[in-house]
């Protein structure tokens, strides 16, 4: 049988599973669409937290850019972190408050519609970033591994996203992000362990990764420190430079990912606080089976692909270009992996020639080689779902890292369509502008709302910004100083008023999109930046994609000062925030 059919079998097939689950389980009331009528089991809900926790970045990209170099492990302590944040100090207070969404909480623990309004509108800023690379991501999946075009790719994900998630709402959703869940960790741990079995003879990732290299007999970490370094990169290992800027890019994910909406949502679906709690903590177990893998994948991948280019060492002429194996032709037709004969020998020189990241500028053994560039990209996305293909496994191996990407991939963008549908139907509509409509007409207009947003998501996927990557840093930082201190201090500050939490919001997502804009340009146009972005030009060496906790800082600063200079919040508010907390 061939790849393809195989691909076909394992992508069709989950797509089958899915639309089955939205039938058996799809939404009949406004209280299942919204938070699958509230009856889930924590376990089940902890593997579908995880799913829509675990998005095509995870997936795709994580892996990819540790592979790059250890430092950036920071994006795992920074998501995992945010978790954590979210599941102790948001979560049970959250479910005890018994909203539908996260503008739904600020509008009644406020008492105001500006208020709810504001995050209304930061929640569907950040959701929308997200969902374009949840899409796109899909997009690639189908197109390496279907044989069609990204853009068709991304039409089929939408049309089966509009199945279940029109159909099914929340509850159809929640049954189907727990079988994507187990789609998608099959995918990525079982080539995992195949790869660590190959190289290091253990089973377990996790200990092969600080394991033996059995054809050396190296330490796993030396012998890629010793062959990157041979080809002008800094040691794998290598310390970060300015660890300032990295303490605040760690916690600007942390708290990013703490205010991520279509996560909070997940803790609304449980019966009670207990079960609040039990799921966070199962939810946190499914993640770390996942991250925990993705450092291990990350370093056996990126020599694995090294010792591809150059089999019989670095210090060995590398591969003949003509006699690259089958998963090197088949990755050079989607764009991601390119090969530029830059000294017309026939051979692919890879090495870091200043322009890859972590080059080593002591580097000096290029010319002494006759090397003029370096002649290989590699799209960092590749280094997971290539894995499969470099490391010969089995085709079938191929077919499920097919149907898991796509599966981290619609898992996310459903949980992110159905906190806009529900961000604009209940809360725009039902809870500010209609409130007269009824549960009927409100579940038609939800329904419309996520069909509505799964056509603004496809068009986008369509025809994504130049300026997709700066836009994830707009998402972060919106998220971290806007929704994640306006939870806290609704839970945690009685006497946070309405005119502070908006005067919060307002201040620490401006002084974020601004700061970003200042070294990204207004609106991510060319041109149009104030300053340059480069470390130099950072003030106090703040990256645009660590300003995030900094804007948080000010939202938690203007919210407490402006609730002191004006009235308190009604007795009833704050009697309701200690019964959150104390009852």
């Amino acid at each position: 049988m061939s790849q393809f059919a195989v691909n076909l079998i394992f992508v069709l097939g989950s797509f089958v599973i899915y639309t089955w689950i939205a039938v058996w389980a799809r939404a009949k009331s406004t209280r299942e669409f919204y938070i699958a009528g509230g009856e889930v089991h924590p376990v089940m809900n902890g593997m579908a937290t995880a799913a829509d926790w675990l998005s095509a970045a995870s997936f795709l990209s994580v892996a990819g850019l540790i592979s790059a170099g250890y430092v950036n492990s920071s994006f795992v302590m920074g998501w995992t972190g945010g978790y954590v944040l979210l599941a102790t100090l948001l979560a049970p207070y959250l479910r005890r408050f018994g909203t539908y969404t996260v503008p739904d909480f600020v509008g009644k623990r406020y008492d105001s519609k500006p208020a709810r309004v504001v995050a209304v509108v930061c929640l569907i800023i950040i959701s929308l970033t997200y969902v374009i690379g949840q899409m796109t991501g899909a997009g690639v999946a189908f197109a390496r591994f279907l044989e069609v075009s990204a853009d068709w790719g991304l039409i089929l994900s939408a049309i089966v996203v509009f199945f279940y998630a029109v159909l099914g709402g929340m509850k159809g959703v929640t049954y189907t992000q727990v079988a994507q869940y187990i789609v998608l960790i099959l995918a990525f741990t079982i080539p995992a362990i195949y790869l660590s079995l190959m190289m290091t003879g253990h089973f377990l990732p996790q200990v092969g990764l600080v394991g033996e290299h059995t054809a050396s007999g190296m330490p796993l970490l030396a012998k890629l420190n010793q062959v990157v370094s041979d080809l002008g990169f800094q040691d794998y290992t290598a310390d970060v430079s300015n660890k300032w800027n990295m303490f605040l890019f760690t916690l600007t994910l942390m708290v990013g990912t703490a205010g991520l909406p279509h996560v909070i949502i997940r803790f609304f679906t449980v019966p009670n606080i207990q079960d609040a709690r039990w799921s966070a903590g199962w939810a946190l177990v499914f993640i770390a089976l996942f991250y925990t893998t993705v450092p291990a994948l990350a370093a056996m991948s990126r020599l694995n692909l090294l010792e591809t280019v150059f089999p019989d060492g670095t210090d060995k002429p590398a591969l003949v270009y003509e006699e690259r194996p089958d998963w090197f032709k088949n990755w050079e037709v989607t764009g991601l992996l390119t090969f530029n004969d830059k000294n017309n020998d026939g051979r692919i020189q890879f090495y870091n020639d200043g322009t890859l990241p972590t080059p080593d500028k002591s580097f000096d053994k290029a010319e002494e080689r006759g090397w003029m560039g370096n002649e290989l990209t590699v799209n960092n996305d590749i280094m997971v779902l290539a894995v499969p293909e470099i490391a010969n496994m089995p085709v079938w191996l191929i077919g499920l890292m097919a149907a898991g990407a796509i599966a981290a991939s619609l898992s996310t963008a459903s949980g992110l369509l159905l906190a806009i549908s529900s961000a604009l139907s209940h809360d725009l509509l039902k809870n500010t502008l209609t409130p007269n409509i009824t549960d009927k007409q409100e579940m038609l207009y939800a329904r419309l709302s996520m069909t509505a947003a799964i056509i603004v998501a496809t068009w986008l996927g369509l025809n994504p910004p130049g300026f997709a990557a700066q836009t994830v840093a707009l998402a972060f930082g919106i998220a971290a100083s806007s929704i994640f201190p306006v939870l806290m201090m609704g839970i945690f500050f009685a006497r946070i008023n309405s005119r502070g939490a908006v005067a919060g919001m307002l201040a620490g997502s401006l002084f974020t999109i601004g700061y970003i804009f200042t070294y990204l340009g207004i609106f991510f146009i060319p041109g149009t930046n104030l300053l340059e972005n480069t470390p130099s030009e950072w003030i106090l060496g703040i990256s645009p994609l660590s300003v995030g906790c900094i804007g948080a800082a000010i939202n938690f600063t203007a919210a407490i000062t402006v609730s002191l200079l004006t009235e308190k919040p009604s007795e009833e508010i704050q009697g309701m925030v200690r019964r959150v907390r104390y009852t």
